[in-house]
């Protein structure tokens, strides 16, 4: 049986209760305060300590220290008045246990109220913070599109120019072949004239006499060393052909290109190896990312999720262009409850399965229904949904998702139990 403790002391001012309790060996750990407006209890076994109030108290501003073998409370009242006695006068069995349930109920009622505001204080920061990442996304992504479309403008632009220099040339050319057409035309009345007068005659060049030749053929003589070329002399042509590594010809304008650019990817390479340090354990054959792809999804069929997530994050740090990496990686945090992480990995996903077309329709659905599932755990209902309506838009027929996509309809509309 407890030990009652009455030799305490006791002074107030019309705002405030000062309290002694002294008690031999107290300490923080092993004394129990129970503080409410109109009871106070401190119980450290064997000493058991017990007052009902005078009048109302503000408990949550009073204070309690404990230390030196005394409990010494700072009791502050809710009307400025002097008190009589510290403790009620007259009060029977049923009448303080009537104030210890009641100050049982209004400490509960308090403490449920502090769960609640801090579960809605979660709530708040985790919707502000998952507001903050879809913002940073969507402005990442608005800056990708606005990238594109520069690229785009810059090649059209690039393509209208090269038509406009090809056009341009092409016009060179005609004009070039008309002038060649007048010049011969040209040349073919003077023949004309010309033999018209007697100076060329119709007769085969080996009969004519040297002086004929000089006097009457200089025209004709012009001609064929003009449209006659002269032979060709005999020559030989060295070619030498150079190691490739690429599969397309050797452009010696791009040629100090390439070298830079295989020294860059040499230059990779080495520092792949270096920087991660699991490469060093393992063989050849592992360190491909499908490889390891394959190795996680066995480790999630076996429901080992940790070390499933350790093959996709190897594999992701050799190639983190691999959309499937992500969403199986979002599968393994969904089943260990890292919402978070699975909201993160299926975004990524989605990223990379662009642009979307039939090949990549199912992954993109699984990869909003998991991004959906982990909306609704953390009780954002309509982000959720949004998810839910967008995989089914990719498969309208799939009855499992229609049937989940209602249910969170019904939670949002409060006409069913959240689950």
């Amino acid at each position: 049986m407890p030990l009652q403790v009455s030799n305490y002391s006791w002074q107030q001012t019309e705002t405030a209760v000062f309290l002694s309790l002294p008690l031999r060996g107290v300490c923080v750990r092993d004394a129990d305060v129970f503080c409410t407006e109109n009871y106070l209890k401190v119980n450290f076994p064997p000493f058991l300590f017990e007052a009902f109030l005078y009048a109302p108290i503000d408990d949550a501003s009073s204070k309690a220290k404990i230390g030196n073998d005394a409990v010494v409370f700072t009791l502050y009242k809710k009307k400025a008045v002097l008190w009589e006695t510290l403790c009620l006068r007259g009060v029977d069995k049923e009448m303080m246990q009537r104030i210890r349930e009641e100050s049982i109920l209004q400490a509960q009622e308090r403490a449920k109220e502090a769960v609640e505001a801090k579960a809605v204080a979660r709530r708040e920061d985790q919707k502000y913070a998952l507001d903050v990442m879809m913002k940073i996304e969507e402005e990442e992504r608005k800056k990708i599109e606005s990238i594109k479309e520069n690229e785009r403008k810059k090649a059209t632009e690039e393509l209208e120019a090269w038509k406009e220099n090809r056009r341009k040339a092409e016009e060179k050319k005609k004009i070039q072949k008309q002038d060649k057409l007048c010049q011969k035309k040209q040349m073919e009345e003077e023949r004309k004239k010309f033999k018209h007068k007697g100076l060329i005659r119709n007769v085969a060049p080996s009969s004519l006499t040297p002086k004929g030749r000089e006097s009457g053929n200089i025209f004709f003589e012009k001609l064929k060393e003009d449209s006659i070329p002269a032979p060709r002399s005999a020559g030989s042509i060295k070619i030498n052909f150079t190691p490739r590594a690429f599969p397309t010809a050797l452009r010696e304008s791009q040629a100090a290109e390439e070298e830079e650019w295989l020294h860059k990817q040499a230059e990779a390479r080495r520092a792949m190896n270096t920087d991660i340090p699991e490469l060093s354990d393992l063989k050849e054959d592992e360190k491909n990312p499908e490889w390891l792809k394959d190795k996680g999804n066995k480790l999630f069929a076996m429901e080992n999720y940790l070390a499933a997530i350790n093959a996709y994050n190897l594999a992701i740090r050799l190639n983190n262009k691999i959309p499937l990496l992500y969403l199986n990686r979002a599968a393994c945090h969904l089943k260990l409850k890292n919402l978070h992480k699975t909201i993160e990995d299926s975004s990524k996903a989605l990223e990379l399965l662009t642009p979307p077309v039939a090949d990549n329709a199912s992954a993109r659905m699984k990869a909003h229904v998991r991004r959906g599932t982990a909306f609704c755990q953390l009780e954002l209902y309509v982000e959720g949904l949004q998810d839910y309506e967008a995989a089914l838009k990719i498969d309208p027929a799939n009855k499992t998702v229609q049937r989940d996509a209602e249910k969170i309809r019904n939670v949002i509309q409060g006409t069913e139990v959240k689950s």
